[in-house]
């Protein structure tokens, strides 16, 4: 437990250091990947809105299939996932070079389930959920770099990775 606990804090401390300037007031930026989920491998899209200092609202889509065998039954599903988001960007507070972004914030979630079987067909939805993430970018130009991102009750609730273009 020790060492999980200290793996932790150290990549939570390598991020911290490594983090961007956050996305300029007016400005937005497209994310686009793959994430990790129990229920299959969702893709993700999503866009950013620079609102003041440090701050970005952004909404994002994402879509995952699963399929699994359970007691005889063969079951196939997915879930679209709509999000709203706000988060608070680090780069001022921690001085961090301007190529990096390190941010945390807050989600709002929904769901909807397609589910495709032999007893049962149908869709489900959620009710919207919150959700938190924390995440990081690195720009290798002024316009596009990649992203990583883990959270909990967000679309791809666990973590995911991808690109980042700036309009």
């Amino acid at each position: 437990m020790k060492k999980i606990l200290f793996l932790a804090v150290f990549c939570f401390s390598a991020i911290s250091v490594f983090a961007q300037a956050p996305l300029e007031n007016g400005r937005v930026q497209l994310n686009a990947g793959i994430g990790t989920s129990g229920w299959g491998t969702p893709v993700y899209v999503g866009l950013d809105y620079g609102v003041g200092s440090n701050f970005t609202v952004g909404g994002e889509l994402s879509y995952r299939t699963h399929n699994e065998r359970y007691a005889g039954t063969y079951y196939d599903y997915s879930v679209t996932g709509l999000g709203a988001n706000v988060n608070y960007h680090f780069n001022k507070v921690l001085n961090i070079p301007s190529q990096w972004d390190f941010y945390g914030g807050l989600g709002l979630n929904y769901y909807i389930f397609n589910y495709d079987d032999r007893n049962y067909n149908g869709t489900e939805d959620s009710d919207i959920g919150l959700g938190v993430q924390i995440g990081g970018r690195y720009f290798f130009n002024k316009n596009f770099g990649i992203n990583i991102e883990g959270g909990g009750g967000n679309a791809t609730s666990g973590a995911k990775i991808g690109i980042t273009y700036k309009f």
